[in-house]
């Protein structure tokens, strides 16, 4: 038996090693062409080179060609169009930010992705991106992870709950390699699926092995270490968290507007009459058009973030850079184009958060010392906001700058971001919570049905007429023809319950020739009588009556099974269930529209 559950453990262990190995060559793999279609498009073409983050340092030596300013608005649609190509011939799910199809594939599709979307994935995004389409890696890399995760379950013919888990122990580990943040990476994958807080437990040491593989995969190729850097920052003065609060309202408004201007520009591409193929491209157009005043927010952007933690930057860049991110996302993405969204809102949040540094630490210069130290938490509390993943938010942009020593302000911005910003989010494919999954539907009727005991349905029982053991046959008929009950209990001289039987037996019986008056109820009661008491859950007593299929079950005292208290119908079990449900709803906490939501039938008419 031991030798069975190492074996099974190792094959477990195993399987999500694999995943993050892959995970971690896919994030190498796509690392190697953004940089290669940095240097080729906006490098060899438009002559522009935008600075890189400390960690990130490109493989290619500079280009030479001079600045070419009208390519940054042709270089974007060219993009759009070699990726609308790709995507709505190849696989049109790609389109977009990935980490949305993740997330609707855990819910709403058991986890299966397309074995293809993975590659048309990658070369769609790094067409849109390295052309100076706005976006992030983060999608593009989940769904190479996911991909293989959910395709490994089914090469294993693994259940669709083991499919799930695989996929988005995939997601985090590309995530985890990618930005060099394991442990973010993972508790990302569990936390980002539903819109309020709320993690999916069973995923974190699946995704977190995962995502350690694909970081050390990732990082013995392009060094360890945080992507960005900057100076020792610390909080050392509780009257700065003024300011953080300051800084939180802030982000919470941008953040809503972000979210309403991309889907606001998402829907206006999908109403327009022009075929699909063309939409990134008109996308890329207008991004290329912004990107020609303000060339600092297309791409990536994330090198502009390090001159802001290292005090570069200045109001003319940084206001652009966040207020202009917004829309070339929203434009490149929105359109149809494919990328991530989580690099351009950490590019949004730090550029916010370093003008709000700059002006406090210029009004109260005693208080705000470290301004850049409002970059790294205006990271965290844009993203926070817009994703509905505070908690990962915090952890990832503290592996991706290493500043763990801002904790505590991140943590409080992250929270009041994550609270103004109400329903308003960039994954418009989160559910709100478990209940509302239909990857957890069984497990909301069983959750249920074992929160509700037989005692809360004692109003409900039915106090039937019982039959004496010794009562003759003869003398029962007319007790039958005075009664309505289904089942009779049949108690012995001491009034204890000792068997049961139902009309169905009854009549099996009343017309054969040869039961004599003799003949005791007794004879003809089953002696083994399914039985539940006040303690029982109904989860529990459902499995009873519907294995034997019973109408009724008699309810007995806890601590004597003998002592009848009275006969349950099944009906009145599943109408109290309906009445719960109803009340969730009420709540709120429970979607009427998902199917699991749906009163059980109860074997009545509806009223008139």
């Amino acid at each position: 038996m031991l030798n069975g559950i190492i074996k099974s453990a190792g094959r477990w262990i195993a399987a999500y090693v694999a995943i993050g190995i892959v995970a971690g060559l896919g994030a190498i793999i796509f690392q190697v062409l953004c940089d290669v279609g940095m240097h080729v498009f906006l490098g060899g073409i438009a002559g522009y080179r935008p600075p890189a983050p400390f960690g990130e340092q490109s493989l290619f030596t500079a280009t030479t060609t001079p600045f070419h300013r009208a390519w940054l608005i042709w270089l974007p649609a060219l993009g759009g169009l070699l990726s609308g190509l790709i995507v709505y011939t190849l696989a049109p799910e790609a389109e977009g930010h990935g980490t949305d199809a993740v997330i609707e594939a855990y819910h709403h599709k058991q986890g299966y992705v397309r074995a293809r979307i993975p590659f048309v994935k990658t070369i769609a995004s790094v067409l849109t991106l390295t052309t100076g389409g706005s976006g992030g890696r983060e999608g593009p890399i989940a769904q190479i992870g996911a991909g293989f995760g959910s395709f490994l379950a089914d090469r294993f013919r693994l259940s669709d709950r083991e499919r799930r888990i695989m996929l988005a122990a995939g997601m985090g580990a590309g995530i985890g390699a990618i930005f060099r943040a394991p442990l973010a990476g993972a508790l990302f994958a569990s936390e980002v699926l539903y819109s309020q807080p709320e993690f999916e437990a069973e995923l974190i040491i699946p995704a977190v092995i995962s995502a350690v593989v694909s970081y050390c995969v990732f990082c013995s190729l392009f060094g360890f270490g945080s992507l960005f850097n900057g100076p020792s920052l610390a909080f050392h003065n509780p009257a700065t968290l003024l300011f953080y609060i300051i800084l939180a309202l802030v982000l919470a408004g941008v953040g809503v507007i972000y979210v309403h201007t991309f889907y606001g520009i998402h829907g206006w591409f999908q109403s327009l009459k022009l075929p699909k193929i063309l939409k990134p491209a008109l996308g890329g157009l207008i991004t290329g058009l912004i990107g020609f005043f303000y060339p600092q927010t297309l791409a990536f952007g994330y090198g502009f973030l390090q001159q802001a933690i290292y005090g570069q930057a200045g109001f003319g860049m940084l206001l652009p850079l966040a207020f202009g991110k917004i829309l070339t996302t929203a434009f490149s993405i929105g359109s149809g184009g494919s990328g991530g969204v989580f690099g351009p809102s950490v590019v949004i949040g730090g550029a916010l958060g370093a003008c709000l540094g700059k002006a406090f630490h210029a009004l109260v210069p005693g208080i705000v010392v470290h301004p850049e130290a409002f970059v790294i938490v205006g990271m965290a509390g844009f993203f926070a906001g817009v994703s509905k993943a505070p908690i990962s938010t915090i952890i990832m942009v503290s592996e991706m700058t290493g500043s763990y020593l801002l904790l505590l302000p991140s943590m409080l911005v992250c929270t009041i971001c994550y609270a103004l910003t109400g329903t308003s989010s960039i994954y418009s494919k989160q559910v709100k919570n478990r209940l509302a999954s239909p990857a957890h539907q069984g497990e909301f009727f069983i959750d249920v049905l074992e929160a509700i005991k037989v005692q809360d349905l004692l109003d409900s029982l039915k106090q039937v007429t019982t039959v004496p053991e010794g009562m003759r046959f003869g003398e029962f008929k007319q007790v039958f023809a005075r009664t309505n009950q289904q089942y009779f209990p049949v108690t012995n001289d001491k009034g204890e319950l000792s068997g049961i039987f139902s009309i169905k037996d009854f009549r099996g019986v009343l017309f054969e020739s040869d039961i004599s008056d003799p003949v005791t109820m007794k004879d003809l009661a089953q002696t083994k009588v399914v039985v539940t008491n006040p303690t029982e859950d109904l989860n529990e007593v459902l499995k009873k009556v519907t294995v034997r299929n019973l109408r009724q079950i008699p309810v007995v005292e806890e601590k004597n099974s003998k002592r009848l208290l009275g006969m349950l119908d099944r009906r009145d079990i599943i109408l109290f269930y309906n009445q719960r449900v109803e009340a969730f709803k009420a709540k709120g906490t429970l979607p009427k529209s998902e199917p699991f939501a749906r009163p059980m039938y109860t074997g009545q008419r509806p009223a008139g």
